[in-house]
């Protein structure tokens, strides 16, 4: 449970440390889009490249949980603090999603950071991960619509 609490505030760190190097945003929901599009390509590059052990460990740790109920509740509350943790980081950004965007979001996100470091580890390059990223926006931005 300790390991799990410990990889979201890594998890976080790197988000907020990301945000630093990344361009300003600027006004437009277009803009948005594509500043969203590159924070969660270089996430999903940093996840499945430096830190694939960490999140090789974020699925075991989620796979056990089904054998372990308290480790599945800590899961959910981590899940769920993440998804607060997210729509008020993109707040802070200026980037416009919508919260409701955010959950289906989190859940793209984690299949593709599944699919990325299960897979070679020489197959996670921008031009794998940058489709990714997009179909998360997007995806993210479809769900708050329907």
């Amino acid at each position: 449970m300790a390991t799990a609490r410990r990889i979201v505030e890594q998890h976080q760190a790197d988000m907020v440390e990301a945000s630093r190097t990344a361009p300003a945003a600027v006004p437009g929901e277009g803009d948005s889009v594509e500043r969203a599009i590159e924070l969660i390509s270089g996430s999903l590059m940093l996840a499945a490249g430096q830190h694939r052990a960490r999140y090789l460990a974020v699925f075991e740790l989620r796979l056990e949980s089904l054998r372990q109920p308290a480790l599945a509740a800590v899961i959910d509350e981590l899940t769920a603090a993440m998804a607060t943790f997210t729509v008020g980081h993109h707040t802070e950004l200026g980037l416009r999603m919508p919260p409701a965007a955010i959950p289906p979001m989190l859940v793209m996100y984690g299949g593709a950071l599944f699919a990325l470091v299960t897979g070679p580890a020489e197959a996670v390059t921008p031009a794998a991960v940058r489709p990714l990223a997009t179909a998360i926006v997007k995806g993210g931005l479809a769900a708050a619509r329907a």
